[in-house]
Parts: structure tokens; sequence; C-alpha cells
């Protein structure tokens, strides 16, 4: 692994802030036991990678989670899909390598060490020494979720401990937040947004295995006042007093699935897949036609092993892109991007990208 000079990495950042439009994804190092790896990816529709997830110890301490995966293992003609990652940094001087830090894993251990000054800073200081070792431009933290106001004060006390040690002219530093009121309410989003360059604001799981009836996992627009939705989510953080242009629209690479109903707003027996979702590169599943309903601006198939399949696909993700331009937005961020199409004209990634840029 490469250190960049504290210069280089200024103008990383400084170049970074004149591409138009963010397209982001997410690469989760456990991608590499099915044989996935970084080096897959088309970088000219890429400007930023999330490598997730380090973990945090009760004390504060920031660790890669996999020393293996991502330091070790045989992975695109280097050692560790971070390694590779790095590698890629050299070879195109646009993309971002940014590490995020939590996921479900860390959900327990956050609120202990963001309430605590000396914890607090045990993990700034942490981040930066993996952050500075690695070559990395910054640190994306994913803490699920603040889930009262003291832990949306202990949120903001965190972030503030973390821009003494990751300064913003040198350092990117993001969150991921849930487009979900009753999360952002515990949190003063504007103070956040002070120290965040970024919020990832996570438009999609607004249904699932653990809602009461079927509805489109990732709508844009809901049905009903008391639906979630990315465009709710997005208003809740601009009226709340988020620059647009801090806002990253969260697009899933999965769908969720619902059986037994042929569409939102039912009560489910079950749900098909792994754990309720499959992967956005197998659908729409065999057998079903894909289609979209465009008021929400959410794919589905219906049929076959899935049942009720809710999604994204090229067509929703134009709109969305659209969407971004409108509001100002910084552009989109896609959770994760193994799952992906193959097929560029299937490709969700492209797709979001080609959209943002095309005028």
């Amino acid at each position: 692994m490469t250190n960049t000079s504290p210069s280089s990495r200024k103008s990383r950042i400084a170049s970074a802030a004149n591409v138009m439009y963010t397209n982001a994804v997410y690469w989760p190092n456990h991608r590499l036991y099915n044989g996935d790896t970084p080096g897959a990816l088309n970088y000219g529709c890429i400007n930023r990678v999330y490598y997730a997830f380090a973990n945090v110890t009760a004390d504060g301490g920031v660790f890669l989670s996999d020393e293996w995966a991502d330091a070790t293992a045989p992975c695109d003609g280097v050692q560790g899909a971070l390694g590779s990652l790095m590698h890629l940094k050299q070879r195109y001087p646009h993309l971002q390598v940014v590490l995020s830090i939590g996921g479900g894993a860390s959900s327990e251990t956050f609120p202990i060490v963001a309430a605590n000054t000396i914890l607090r800073d045990n993990f700034a200081r942490s981040a930066r020494g993996l952050v500075e070792a690695s070559g990395l431009d910054g640190i994306d933290i994913v803490w699920e979720y603040p889930c009262s106001p003291q832990q949306g004060n202990d949120f903001l006390a965190l972030l503030a401990a973390i821009r003494i040690h990751l300064p913003e002219d040198r350092y990117l530093l993001t969150a991921a937040l849930p487009a979900a009121k009753p999360i952002l309410q515990n949190i003063d989003c504007r103070g956040a947004a002070e120290y965040l360059d970024v919020i990832n604001l996570m438009a999609y799981d607004f249904f699932g295995p653990w809602t009461i009836r079927s509805g489109h996992q990732a709508q844009l627009y809901a049905m009903s006042k008391d639906e979630p939705s990315g465009s709710s989510g997005v208003q809740f953080l601009m009226a709340s007093g988020v620059p647009a242009k801090k806002i990253l629209l969260g697009i899933p690479l999965f769908g969720r699935s619902f059986l037994g109903v042929t569409g939102p707003g039912h009560k489910f027996r079950a749900t098909g897949g792994e754990e309720g979702s499959f992967e956005y590169n197998t659908l729409p599943r065999r057998g079903t036609k894909e289609q979209v309903d465009k008021r929400a601006v959410a794919a589905q198939c219906v049929g076959g092993d899935g049942g009720f399949v809710t999604y994204d696909n090229p067509d929703t993700v134009k709109i969305k892109a659209v969407f971004c331009k409108q509001k100002s937005l910084g552009g989109l961020c896609y959770w994760s991007a193994p799952s992906d199409a193959k097929d560029s004209k299937r490709s969700l990634i492209t797709a979001g990208f080609r959209a943002l840029h095309s005028s």
C-alpha cells in the first residue's frame, strides 16, 4: 500500500470538487470470497469507492475487519482488495477511496464510543492512522442508527472530534444515513453537514421482511403521506439546512421480495431470495416481466420464485438522476457495486452516470 502525500491528496480533493456529479459505489470486502474484485468495475463511470467495512471496538479503536481479504488475499494482481483499490487510484487520478467504518456489526459500539470524549478522540486518532497508512482519501461513518436525540448529539460530537484529526482541506468525511424521518429527526442535520462533505442518503429499505405490508423498497415518491420515500428524505435534509450539493441519493443494487402478493400495499406471507432479497444482476426473475411504476419511480417483477420483487432498473435510475439534477444534489451512490449487471445496457451504475452527465 502506498502513502499519498498531503499535497497530492489535497489536489485530489480539489479536482474531485470539479467533477460535476459524484457517482459513488460501496464495495463490501466479503465479496472477495464470491470471486468479485474492485478491478472488475468500470471506473469511467465511478469517481468514489466506499470500502466497507472497517470495525470499531468499544475503546474507540478502528481496524480492518478482515485482514486477509483487505490486505493479503491475491486480488487483481496485488495483495488484498484494499490494495487493489490503492493500485487503481494510481491508474485513475479522479478516483477517491474512502474507508467505511461501521455497518450493522458496529451498531452496539458506536453509541458507547460517541458518548465519551476520550473514546471519540481514540476513534479519530485511530481512523487517521489507518487512513494515512493506507493512503486513503477519508472515512465514511455508517452508524446504524443514532436512535435518540442524545445519540444524535453524540454523533455530532464524534464528527467534531474526527475533524480535528482529519481536517477538511485534506480528508473526506462522509456519513450514511437512512431516508427515514424518525431517525433523521434525532440528528441536528445542519450541524452534521458542517462537518461532513457528503451525506449518503440510504433511500431504500423502506419495505422488507420487517414491515407488515409489501411496498416499493426504494420509491422516489410515496403513494401516501405516511410512507417513506427518497424525495421526502431529501426534502427533510434540505429543509433542515443541509446544502443540496452535500446529499448523494442512494440506489439499491438489490431487490426486495414479497411472496403471495402481486404488488405494494398487501400483507405478505413470506419473502423469497436470500433473507428477502435478490441481487440486481439476477433480476427480473426467470419467467417474469419487468414493469416500471412511473408514479412511485420503482421497477418490479411479479411471479416465479420471488413473488412481488421491487427494485431499481436503468429507467428508474435515469429518473432519479434527473431528480438529483433538478434538486442540485451532489449525485448518486450505490449499495453495492458487485451486484450490478455486467452488461453496460443493464448496469445501474452506468445508467446513473450517463444520466447525471447528459445535458
